[in-house]
Parts: structure tokens; C-alpha cells; sequence
């Protein structure tokens, strides 16, 4: 799948001081020290692309990207993997309400998030595959769960001529809740509504996974031999595109709080009865609200990035707005957002023409940076610059001293032309 370009990026000179990430596995915020030592490789959770890019992606993306940002100012090389989910059934729903061919719903809506990303000045990931490109690799990998006796089969009661769909059989690998440390009540209180059918007839257990789903008239298909004709469930699907781009296990797994279950912990899940690990920390975002609710596909109430772009919207304030909260943080969009991040633009490319030498500002930029994406705290740091409040600590000779150029390296900001 074609990716977009990168911004130009030169880091400062590698700190050689691992950043600290929040974790939801441990509930602590913990150094990030990559298996492969100077050699970070994450994965970040793609969109299905339908009703893309609103504002809750954005700060999805820009968090991942902010993440990448902090592990090249330590001095490592980085890797990122990021999947397009395009066989799915809210894009296939989508797609048959519209009259339209899945595929070309994929393709317009993956090109327009693209372009998104691009205006956002988030760094490109070098692994960038849909779902519908990485079928080979899925299918060995559910005929791999079939040999291993992890799958079975559960019979289709409405039709029978489709075969089985087969499910994942959770109990044998006990990998469950790995990520989340949920309870039992607490994934079925939310797993019906999150993608999966508890309610299901012949499955072992309420929360088995689909593991690949017999065909349908009307949808897409592939074949997998002794599994049948079909389509793959949503959770194999990221365990094979983290596999082929990154190597399993990795170091980063993150996405939208809203996918530590089903999704994380049941991809952990596959990958277990795959015999690999998967992920060894997992720092999550916030969810972004508007009007009161959930900013979400299925309510609608949605604010778009190519939208706010088309009216004028300098995709440096979108990025100054998501930075105005933390990371972890649910938040609620509103106008007042743009008027002060659109202030502080200004103000920020002011001072940048300033220029002028401010070692101590560029180091505390970095700290922040580093604890954990601490973006309210940079912006804090940022404002004072931007003010001529210049904190003063004796620094070394060749430290980074450019505000503006910093800025740009750690936070993806551009303040220049």
C-alpha cells in the first residue's frame, strides 16, 4: 500500500537516554529499552478506512508518531508497522449502503487519510499494509492455529452451505487478559459491542475469537484450504502484519484506549498460540470527545482533519491542539481548542524568528518529551519561550541550542519556512 512522505527530519544528537512510556499491562510508566538494544520497532493500529481521518485518529497517530519521535532522540534506529484494516464489516456495510465497490471505498478513504498524516508532519511508518495485501501471510498463519489444535469449528445454524466458521480456543494457552488484567464480567460487559459475539451458539467459551469466518454472498473471500473459503477475523490480522514488518516479539504496541480488549489482549492471544510473544509494553491514548460523546464512527459526530484543513486550519494548530493534552488523557474537542492553538502558533513562529541560543529551553523540551510524551508540560516550556522567559542552567558548549529546530525533531512542529 503506497505510504505518504515523510517530513524532513533531523534529529538532535541521540541522548542515549531511554524514554519512559506508560504501560497498561503494568499500570507503570517504565523505560522503553528495546529487545534489540539501539534498535526500537512499534506498531500502531491502522484505521479502517471508512469516515477517515477525524480528530480521534489524529490524536491516535500523533501520539504514535510523538512515541517514534522519542525513541530517535535517544539515538536509535526505528521501526514502525501499521496496518489498514479494509476487509472488515463496517467498511463492507458501508460500501453496500453506498452502492460502491469495497475496494474502491478502501482506496479513496486510505488516499485521503494519507494526505492527512502528510499535513500533520507525522514520520511515515516503514511497513504500511492492508489486510486484503497481507492475505498469504494470514491464511498460513490461521492453517498454523489449525495444526496446532487452537482452532475449531462452530457450524453456521442460518447457512449451511457456507461451512464452518472457526474460532480460536482461548483455554488451551491461557494468554487471555494478559494485556488488560480485566475480569471475565468486564469483557463480556463491553466484548458484544466491541466486535465480538459472545452470545454465539457452539462456541467453547463466550469470548473464543473468530478466527476466520466461511464466505458470505456478497463479500469478499479467500481461500484457506482445510479452513474453507472465507475471510479472517480482526485480531490474527495485526499478529501478522506486526510479524512481517516488525518480527515477533516487538517492543511497542499501542492505539486508542478502546482496543486494550478484545483487541490487544486477543492479539496477544493469537500470537501466544502462534508460540511467539507479541508486544512488550503498551502505551494507550485517550479518547477524543465532541458534543458530549465519544468521537466515534458509529454516533457520527465526527471532526475531520481534511475538513479543517479545507477551511483554513493550519495543520500546525491541529497539531498544537492534540498536544495541549496528554497522550493518556479523554478530552473534548471545541472551538476554543483552535482560537488558543492558533494564538500560540503565532507566537511560537514569532519567537522562532527571533532566534537566539537557548540550551536549557532545548534540554527541557527534551525531558518532557521523554517522561512519558509529557506535551502540556512542553507547551508550558514553550509558552515562556515564546514570552522571552528564558530559564538559564549552565549547559555544555555543543549542546542543541535551537528552539525552532528542536521543536521541529521532537514535536514535529514546523515554526519555519
Amino acid at each position: 500500500m503506497p505510504t505518504w512522505t515523510s517530513p524532513a527530519i533531523t534529529p538532535l544528537p541521540g541522548s542515549d537516554i531511554p524514554p519512559r512510556l506508560h504501560d497498561t499491562r503494568t499500570g507503570r510508566v517504565i523505560p522503553l529499552i528495546p529487545l534489540t538494544p539501539g534498535h526500537a520497532r512499534l506498531y500502531v493500529c491502522g484505521i479502517t478506512p471508512y469516515d477517515s481521518t477525524h480528530l480521534g485518529h489524529a490524536a491516535t497517530y500523533h501520539a504514535a508518531d510523538l512515541m517514534r519521535r522519542a525513541a530517535l532522540d535517544a539515538g536509535w534506529q526505528v521501526d514502525m508497522a501499521q496496518n489498514i484494516t479494509d476487509v472488515d464489516d463496517p467498511l463492507l456495510e458501508r460500501a453496500a449502503r453506498d452502492g460502491i465497490e469495497w475496494q474502491d471505498l478502501a482506496r479513496e478513504q486510505t488516499e485521503l487519510f494519507t494526505s492527512d498524516m502528510e499535513a500533520l508532519r507525522i514520520i511515515a511508518p516503514e511497513t504500511y499494509l492492508s489486510v486484503s495485501e497481507s492475505m498469504d501471510a494470514i491464511i498460513a498463519a490461521v492453517q498454523t492455529l489449525h495444526d496446532r489444535g487452537r482452532a475449531y469449528p462452530v457450524q453456521n445454524a442460518r447457512d449451511e452451505a457456507a461451512g464452518p466458521d472457526w474460532y480460536l480456543d482461548l483455554s488451551i494457552d491461557g494468554a487471555l487478559g494478559d494485556v488488560s488484567g480485566w475480569s471475565r464480567q468486564q469483557m463480556l460487559s463491553v466484548y458484544a459491542d466491541r466486535g465480538g459475539d459472545p452470545e454465539r451458539p457452539g462456541k467453547r467459551d463466550a469470548l473464543d475469537p473468530l478466527l476466520w469466518r466461511a464466505a458470505r454472498s456478497g463479500e469478499p473471500s479467500w481461500d484457506a484450504g482445510q479452513l474453507g473459503v472465507g475471510r479472517p477475523g480482526w485480531h490474527v490480522e495485526c499478529v501478522c502484519i506486526a510479524e512481517h514488518g516488525l518480527g515477533l516479539p516487538f517492543d511497542v504496541q499501542t492505539g486508542g484506549s478502546d482496543l486494550i480488549f478484545p483487541h490487544h489482549d486477543l492479539s496477544a492471544a493469537h500470537a501466544a498460540a502462534l508460540g511467539r510473544g507479541f508486544a512488550s509494553l503498551y502505551p494507550h491514548t485517550g479518547m477524543v470527545a465532541y458534543q458530549g460523546e465519544k468521537m466515534s464512527k458509529s454516533l457520527g459526530n465526527l471532526v475531520f482533519v481534511h475538513r479543517l484543513v479545507g477551511e483554513g486550519v493550519d495543520p500546525m494548530v491541529i497539531r498544537l491542539v492534540l498536544m495541549a493534552h496528554h497522550y493518556r488523557a479523554d478530552w473534548e474537542w471545541t472551538d476554543k481548542e483552535l482560537e488558543r492553538a492558533t494564538a500560540r502558533l503565532e507566537a511560537y513562529r514569532a519567537a522562532a524568528a527571533r532566534g537566539g541560543s537557548h540550551p536549557f529551553t532545548v534540554e527541557v523540551l527534551r525531558r518532557a518529551l521523554r517522561e512519558d510524551l509529557d506535551t502540556p508540560t512542553a507547551l508550558t516550556v514553550l509558552d515562556a519561550w515564546a514570552a522571552g522567559e528564558h530559564a538559564q542552567q549552565e549547559m555544555p558548549a555543543d549542546a542543541p541550542d535551537d528552539v525552532a529546530s528542536a521543536v521541529d525533531a521532537l514535536f514535529g512542529l514546523a515554526l519555519r519556512d
